[in-house]
């Protein structure tokens, strides 16, 4: 086993250990996929320009908070990130997690073994497809299992205090209308927040879904990573049509800029990921629209 410097936590101080790169990866991404954008955004190339949900004017003129403010508390709430990513990690033990990956696999051959042998396969098969069956399950389908998990954990937790924080006065005026300032979003603008909301609602948020299934840090790495790129998505400024984030998930960068607007503001809670808890409890902004259409036709008709 390779030898590493440790911190007094027990943390490895190898910058490729998978307890690491759960930190500094993400926050990595971040910053460069937010500076691909930006330039994007300078540049204006027409190709790109077309895709492009706002005006170049209309980010000047209507945002409310400068650039340079924006990367000044995206830096901050990252300095939070590390801070408890270190907190997690360090909580993590690999000899642990290497006797649970090997008792898992041992159940699991041991169950696919005993289906195959009462089915009547040869001793030497049913090793064999069970000891395959078993890494396959472990390495693949808990994991995606995981991650799936994680993301409707993140779902709940953001859509719960982001409504929240509509609904409340003293917390709209005091920690999320920060984040509002931007009425055209973009990428960097993802995680502009108040101090307090950034911590409670992304950091917290993920931790959380990190702790609850038991995902491994090589697992959270990615985990962390897609949440990333998905919130910078949803915020970019850019509908691309091949963009997959675009494509796969309802909740993307049209479905978010329509919270960002006046008329929206109150709808489309849902983040980062799905929808679901919007369209269940009413508040996606077509359900809302609809049913303002429909109570504006029954006035007139009592009229």
């Amino acid at each position: 086993m390779k030898n590493s410097t440790k911190l007094s936590s027990g943390l490895s101080l190898d910058l490729w250990s998978d307890e690491l790169m759960a930190i500094w990866v993400p926050i990595a991404v971040y910053w460069i996929q937010c500076s691909i954008f930006e330039v994007l955004m300078r540049l204006q190339i027409p190709f790109f320009e077309q895709y492009r949900i706002h005006s170049p004017e209309d980010r000047i003129r209507r945002n409310k908070v400068g650039f340079g403010k924006v990367l000044l508390m995206v830096a901050l709430q990252h300095a939070v990130q590390i801070v408890l990513g270190i907190a997690l990690m360090k909580n993590l033990d690999p000899v642990a997690d290497q006797m649970k990956y090997d008792n898992a696999i041992s159940r699991y051959t041991s169950v696919v073994f005993n289906i195959l042998t009462n089915l009547g396969q040869p001793i030497d098969a049913a090793t064999s497809i069970a000891t395959n069956v078993a890494y396959f399950i472990q390495n693949y389908i808990v994991p995606c299992a995981q991650f799936f998990i994680a993301m409707v954990i993140v779902d709940t937790h953001q859509y719960v205090l982001h409504r929240l924080a509509h609904t409340s006065t003293y917390m709209y005026k005091y920690m999320h209308s920060h984040h509002h300032r931007l009425y055209v979003p973009y990428a960097f603008g993802a995680l502009y927040n108040h101090p307090l909301e950034g911590f409670l609602l992304d950091t917290c948020g993920a931790a959380i879904a990190f702790e609850v299934t038991g995902m491994s840090a090589k697992v959270g790495m990615w985990f962390f990573t897609f949440s990333t790129l998905k919130t910078i998505g949803d915020h970019c400024g850019y509908a691309f049509p091949w963009d997959p984030l675009n494509v796969c998930f309802g909740n993307n960068v049209k479905y978010h800029d329509i919270h960002h607007q006046a008329h929206g503001i109150k709808t489309n809670f849902a983040q980062p990921f799905f929808t679901f808890w919007d369209v269940l409890l009413r508040t996606e902004y077509s359900q809302v629209m609809r049913s303002k259409a429909e109570a504006k036709i029954r006035k007139n008709k009592v009229i």
